[in-house]
């Protein structure tokens, strides 16, 4: 049998390139309306009265009157499902009118009068006083370490909003089940189950009588992780309330003005040096922009806090993270959750310290780099072969990476300037801490059919990144069985079991391993033309200190995945604009299950960083978001990039399918720290800020 890496045909190639996948967009059901929202225009206030234009027969006006319970549930529920008595950030959905004609429906919004009695509102960052979520932790003893400090060196770092900009907006149609009192869930999604528990809880019923299922998914990113729930909810109230099935599709305006993106944080950093410029201890103080309701922040910022000092041995280090409530729209997650924002920091503040010390980037960094068997800085253990020494030299042979950089640290001259830049990051890999053991309990199930074809039953999403064909080539690989006997559809949660949510990279690590444990047994109990199941649940027996949160103490994670990206690029010292000469990647993955699904993700996860460090400026005026269009946010294009040279490290993970590890989240990581590393090579000038557009470079000393 070929090698399990070897591309295949993706399940849904087939569906996809023929234009036969049919997304929420295209459902039609019988009797189903069409709705639109009144939304808040005012970033805070109490909603005095709502003035009503009169409503044609079969149109119908939905509000948080109209579910039972007005809270969305997912982690937190302080959201409601409508705003009732107070709006906390524009934009909030304050009811949802639905009927059979479209433009009606929104002709009827149009008419529909709020009126407020406006708050303060806090809408920047820097104005935010109140903390949602705070989490700190300490590892060695700081203050010595800065008494005794030979030197000390501070720098504050800031980044900005990320929308996650997938093909498909998001879109649901709710039903409500009158005869069996059930919710009725259609739309695109990652993770049902979280839907399953919204709609159950809004609802008051019982997990019989919820039913999500997940339509073809036109990407995701984070961006489908939460919202999906506060729409679910919104879409079968409004089901309910009517008699019919009602779609919701936002436009791509309202879509990027409304939902959750990547957390603007400010992140400040402290070093203490000793003599040599060994950094002897860190503090980091980061606070992150959690919009007006938390949400999924509390796991965001726990990421934040994990990455904070990055792949590097410090001995002494202080961490404090608080997320702050603005009147500004919620944000949540987007690839890497977190993790972008404090290793852009780490990254460009090693940058800055090497420049201190007269040094190359690279040798400051080999000071300092983690090794296996070195302790975490919440005092867990890198328990498994670290391999950046590996990723340094293979970045060396298909780069030439120091012989550029001492190139273009020679005095340049003339209009066009080159540079070249390096990161070093890592992927914490599924969820934090025992989240897999003491919530998520993921389980699976294998269904062998008569005719011996066998079907994957799992909650588990493909939103584009291939999950559907790792998933088949696992089973089909320990099996021995030919892939094209391998079933595997989108989830509906009155078949699937829950496998848990589709985020993290956790879903080919941990349920692909479940997909591997289950194909041993029914392979060993295999019995041709009988029909057969197995059920195989989540169990942990890894080494490990024990996670412990409110300490914020032990492993984070069972094992991690591994990065390195060098970007090379010109700058045009009259304009401020930049060419990619060159994008590099290695990555430890543990085992590719599929090459060429892996190079997809590689290269488009690292064109999304480098995109999030250079052009993706997304800004907020008095709450409103400016940038809410493809016209105005810009994201990298083929045009904008250069072949990418990638390479897969071997690095197996033994509780992974095959050696797999977390893969998705890893590639988007670096590309802001290397993109800015060239910049700074090529324009002889120092930046703590992301996006790093033209402007900004013009403008810096």
């Amino acid at each position: 049998m070929k090698d399990i890496g070897t591309p295949v045909e993706k399940k849904d190639h087939r569906m996809k390139m023929s234009g036969r996948a049919e997304y929420t967009a295209d459902m039609k059901l019988k009797g189903m309306l069409y709705s639109s929202f009144v939304r808040s225009e005012v970033p805070h206030a109490l909603i005095k009265s709502i003035e009503l234009p009169t409503l044609p027969d079969g149109y119908f006006s939905v509000s948080g009157e109209d579910v039972p319970y007005n809270h969305c549930s997912c982690i937190t529920d302080e959201q409601p499902v409508f705003a009732d008595k107070e709006v906390m950030f524009i934009g909030e959905a304050i009811l949802l009118i639905c009927g059979p004609d479209k433009d009606m429906v929104k002709k009827l919004c149009e008419e529909t009068r709020v009126i407020y009695e406006e708050l303060p509102a806090v809408t920047c960052l820097d104005d935010a006083t109140e903390a949602a979520i705070h989490y700190d932790y300490k590892k060695g003893d700081v203050d010595a370490a800065f008494s005794s400090a030979a030197s000390t060196y501070s720098e504050t770092f800031r980044t900005g909003y990320q929308e996650q900009a997938y093909l498909e907006p998001q879109s649901v149609v709710g039903v409500w089940d009158d005869k069996e009192g059930k919710a009725v869930l259609y739309g695109s999604m990652q993770c049902p189950y979280y839907v399953h528990s919204a709609l159950m809880h809004a609802f008051k019923v019982d997990e019989s009588h919820a039913r999500v299922v997940q339509e073809v998914t036109g990407g995701g990113f984070g961006g489908k992780e939460d919202f999906p729930s506060l729409l679910g909810c919104q879409a079968v109230a409004a089901a309910k309330k009517s008699g019919h099935p009602v779609r919701i599709v936002l436009n791509r305006r309202e879509d990027m003005s409304v939902t959750t993106k990547r957390h603007p944080a400010i992140l400040k950093y402290n070093v203490a040096l000793d003599d040599k410029g060994h950094i002897t201890a860190l503090k980091a103080d980061i606070r992150l922009d959690s919009g007006a309701y938390p949400g999924l922040t509390s796991v965001v910022m726990q990421r934040t806090l994990l990455a904070a000092s990055g792949v590097y041995k410090i001995d002494n280090l202080y961490v404090t993270g608080n997320a702050m409530t603005t009147n500004l729209v919620n944000n949540g997650a987007y690839r890497g959750f977190g993790a972008p924002q404090a290793f852009f920091a780490m990254e460009t503040l090693m940058n800055h310290l090497a420049d201190k010390y007269d040094m190359d980037p690279l040798s400051y960094r080999n000071m300092h780099f983690v090794k296996q068997g070195d302790e975490t800085g919440t005092g867990g253990k890198f328990w498994h072969h670290v391999p950046i020494p590996e990723m340094i030299a293979k970045a060396e042979e298909i780069s030439d990476y120091s012989r550029k950089y001492k190139e273009y640290a020679k005095p340049q001259s003339g209009r066009y300037r080159k540079g070249i830049g390096m990161s070093i990051f890592f992927h914490g890999c599924g969820f934090t801490g025992s989240a897999e053991k003491d919530f998520i309990k993921s389980q699976i199930k294998l269904r062998k059919y008569a005719d011996d074809r066998v079907e994957i039953l799992a909650s588990n999403t493909d939103m584009g990144q291939g999950l559907k064909t790792t998933f088949s080539k696992i089973a089909s690989h320990v099996l021995e069985i030919p892939y094209s006997q391998i079933i595997i559809e989108n989830p509906d949660t009155d078949r699937v079991p829950n496998s848990g949510p589709t985020v993290a990279s956790r879903s080919l690590m941990i349920d692909g391993k479940l997909i591997e444990r289950a194909a041993k047994k029914l392979k060993d109990e295999w019995i041709p033309g009988k029909e057969q199941e197995i059920i195989e649940n989540y169990t942990e027996n890894r080494e490990s200190v024990p996670w412990d949160l409110s300490k914020f103490h032990g492993d984070a994670y069972p094992t991690f995945s591994w990065g390195l990206n060098v970007v090379e690029l010109q700058e045009d010292t009259l304009t401020g604009s930049t060419d990619l000469l060159g994008v590099w990647g290695i990555f430890d993955v543990g085992k590719a299950i599929d090459t060429l699904i892996m190079d997809g993700q590689a290269q488009g996860g690292m064109l999304q960083g480098i995109g999030y460090g250079s052009m993706e400026n997304m800004e907020s005026f008095k709450g409103r978001i400016r940038q809410n269009s493809f016209t105005d946010y810009m994201i990298p294009t083929a045009m904008d990039t250069v072949r990418n040279e990638i390479v897969f490290i071997d690095n197996p993970y033994n509780d992974g399918p095959f050696g797999a590890k977390g893969a998705g989240e890893l590639t988007l990581v670096g590309g802001a720290p290397a993109y800015e590393a060239a910049v700074e090579q090529a324009s002889g000038k120092h930046f703590s800020v992301i996006p790093l557009t033209p402007e900004k470079i013009l403008c810096a000393d």
